[in-house]
């Protein structure tokens, strides 16, 4: 099988040659072609270089076009800080909407139009001309609350779930809004797969989770699989407490983050639902053995069976050495779910 192929086996439901290895890789990208990571956000090239190589050395089944979060604040005109090595990041102390008000008049930028977004949306159809056919293409957007708290600021939007419902509720379909868009543009383009990433919503309780972001999360989802895409939910941190709202969500594949148990994880959302994770990016993967990190990968995916994609927690980190990225592919490639 092919990367595409195997990968869509197991969302679909049907049995792979072998395990779908599938770690999310950006500075790590960028170090192995040998250029600055300010060059990999910024510049669709690059970004599409970096990921072919990962693809070819450590035999990936996917090229995603994940880079940073800072791409549709950026076109809805938050103020963002660049760096020449580092990610791009939101200037907080600078919120696009430290006024509420402004949310009424700001309309969702035009994932076409020129911005960072159009950039991503570069990617994607890079990729489908260059490994379409081989490779698992994944775009990417972020979810309702990732991007509400970077509109808004992270600490602010806390206190606007109590002092503000109507304008929370309003943010969140704004950002569900200008995630859909962003997500046609990107199957249009070339992508099978989106990726949701939404870490801020581990921040928040279950309640909170279920009452305002859950519904938002769903709507995307259920729109990009009206697109004909499939959909990978990605939240860091502790998502435990939001395990049982993740069931009949929709998402296709679902990440999990290190201090998640996968056999929990398993047990509640039950046998069919897709699992990606978990080992530790850097005391796991990263500081670990390989016979250490193989072990941990064969261990993960007898947990959490045949339904089931290689991934650590979150991006493999940029110090971590080759020959533990390989550990991981062969040490889950050589497992029996």
């Amino acid at each position: 099988m092919k990367g595409r192929e195997r990968v869509l086996a197991v969302l679909e439901g049907r049995t792979p040659d072998t395990v779908p290895f599938m770690p999310i890789t950006m500075m790590f990208a960028a170090d192995l072609i040998g250029k600055p990571y300010g060059k990999y956000a910024t510049d669709y090239r690059v970004l599409v270089e970096g990921q072919l190589r990962v693809a070819e050395i450590f035999q990936a089944d996917h090229v995603s076009c994940i880079s940073d979060p800072a791409r549709e604040a950026a076109d809805c005109g938050a103020a963002i800080v660049y760096f020449e090595d580092q990610p791009p990041a939101i200037d907080e102390s600078n919120a696009l909407l430290s006024d509420k008000t402004t949310l009424a008049n700001l309309r969702k930028p035009d994932p076409l139009g020129g911005g960072r977004m159009h950039d991503r949306i570069q990617a994607a159809a890079l990729f489908a001309e260059k490994v379409g056919r081989d490779l698992l293409i994944e775009g990417w957007v972020e979810g309702p609350m990732a991007l509400g708290a970077d509109l808004r600021g992270i600490n602010t939007i806390m206190l606007d779930f109590y002092d503000d419902e109507p304008f929370v509720r309003d943010l969140m379909a704004f950002c569900a809004d200008l995630a859909i868009d962003f997500a046609r543009a990107q199957l249009e383009a070339g992508a099978h797969i989106i990726g949701i990433g939404d870490a801020a919503a581990s921040l928040i309780g279950p309640e909170l989770y279920a009452t305002y972001v859950r519904p938002e999360e769903k709507r995307i989802i259920d729109a990009i699989h009206a697109m004909g895409g499939k959909t990978r939910l990605h939240i860091c941190g502790n998502t435990t407490p939001l395990l049982p709202h993740f069931r009949d969500l929709g998402a296709d594949m679902i990440d999990l983050d290190s201090m998640v148990s996968m056999a929990e994880a398993r047990s509640i959302l039950g046998p069919a639902q897709v699992l990606s994770g978990n080992i530790e990016p850097v005391k796991g993967l990263c500081d670990g053995t390989p016979a250490q990190v193989a072990a941990i990968m064969r261990e993960t995916v007898e947990t959490c069976g045949p339904a089931y994609i290689m991934t650590a927690g979150c991006e493999v980190v940029r110090t971590t050495p080759n020959r533990n990225l390989h550990a991981m592919r062969n040490g889950g490639r050589h497992a029996h779910p």
